[in-house]
């Protein structure tokens, strides 16, 4: 097997720390000690920690992205107004499918969505592009044809609630029960008890002010 190269070993190491300590608490001191990099290595490869932050993100989020897309897709070819159940499959499932239950990767890019949602540094939540803004858009267009009575503030919020929902379970799925605790249910039954309550969660109607 050939020995991955010094920008691989980097995104390798930068994803392990900024999803077990934030970005904040991450140092590009501490990412090319774990690659085994000289420290200029971060400088060259990327920019800056806000680069590399970036170049991590996407790396995990591109593949669930492609997916969301093809998934709206073929809901699109079959009607131009897809029910809210199979907009939240399409959106969710993918979520679950890059984060299984049984694989260390899966646990590592369910504590990184967790640390871009949550971490309050700028660069770990601003990292988007325009690839990133066109899957957001398109199943924001989507939900707001089901849902015509959501504002567009509550329809992000609702969305939001979607991905901080799913990578929860799959973070609680990846940690060891606690003492007198059950184990988190994995695979199919938890990704359909989570479509059922994403799906009411969604189509609830708006709310009073």
């Amino acid at each position: 097997m050939a020995t991955p190269d010094t920008r691989t070993q980097i995104l390798d190491a930068a994803e392990h720390l900024f999803a077990e300590h934030g970005y904040r608490g991450t140092s590009v001191r501490a990412i090319t000690k774990l690659a085994g990099a000289n420290l200029a290595a971060v400088g060259y490869h990327f920019g800056s920690k806000a680069e590399l932050m970036a170049a991590v993100a996407r790396r995990v989020i591109e593949p669930i992205n492609a997916a969301q897309c093809a998934g709206l897709d073929t809901l699109l070819a079959r009607t131009p107004d897809p029910p809210v159940s199979e907009l939240v499959e399409a959106f969710a499932g993918p979520l679950f499918d890059e984060m299984p239950a049984d694989d260390e990767g899966g646990a590592r890019t369910s504590r990184l969505i967790v640390t871009i949602l949550s971490d309050p540094a700028e660069e770990a939540r601003n990292w988007t592009g325009p690839a990133e803004d066109s899957v957001r858009e398109r199943y924001l267009a989507a939900f707001a044809r089901a849902l015509p009575g959501l504002s567009p503030q509550e329809l992000r919020f609702r969305m939001r609630g979607i991905l901080a929902v799913t990578a929860v379970d799959r973070l609680e799925v990846h940690q060891q029960p606690s003492p007198g605790c059950g184990s988190p249910a994995a695979g199919e039954a938890a990704r359909r008890w989570a479509i059922t309550f994403l799906t009411a969660a969604m189509s609830t109607p708006p709310t009073r002010t």
